[in-house]
């Protein structure tokens, strides 16, 4: 807890959850937002969690990174917002395979130091609603994804049967 902005809330969640609820709030607003550029990641990890830890927006820069290289991050972010924008141009996934692509890629490169999946399902479901009409994933099921429950079971096996590259488990459960 020793990286909370704030000591005196009891808990991290409690903070954590008031700041998610004004991220959305303010991703929500936005007209047309142009999800697939970097400031855009950057800005909504900061609007998702800058009041409570002092790392949010920033991608990391020492080797701790469960994900690639740190110093690949903002190589390869770039790479897979580049690819983004052709799937989306030229129809090369439909929606929901698309965005599950997405969300996989971008938790592989892991550009934060805590909290990449929530932000990665909240962009994930911006490509969707945002930049193709579509709905947005039901991830949670209707359960707090974050408790350990059948569906984070199911979303955990599915990412790690996606790192194995079978994105068939994935796809099921996005509801491709």
């Amino acid at each position: 807890m020793k990286e909370l902005l704030f000591n005196h809330v009891a808990t991290r969640g409690q903070l954590e959850q008031a700041n998610i609820a004004d991220g959305m709030a303010w991703l929500k607003k936005q007209k047309s937002p142009d999800i697939l550029t970097e400031r855009l990641v950057r800005d909504l990890h900061k609007r998702l969690f800058g009041q409570v830890w002092k790392w949010a927006e920033s991608c990391l820069k020492t080797e701790n990174n469960i994900g690639i290289d740190s110093l690949q991050i903002v190589i390869e972010l770039r790479h897979l917002l580049d690819d983004a924008c052709y799937w989306i141009e030229h129809q090369t996934y439909l929606p929901m395979e698309l965005a599950a692509r997405f969300h996989h890629k971008l938790l592989l490169i892991h550009p934060f130091p805590n909290r990449n999946g929530r932000h990665v399902r909240i962009i994930a479901d911006a490509m969707l609603t945002k930049l193709m009409g579509e709905p947005a994933i039901g991830w949670a099921g209707g359960y707090k994804l974050k408790n350990m429950n059948e569906r984070r079971d199911q979303y955990i096996a599915a990412l790690r049967a996606t790192d194995k590259h079978d994105f068939s488990k994935l796809l099921e459960f996005v509801g491709a």
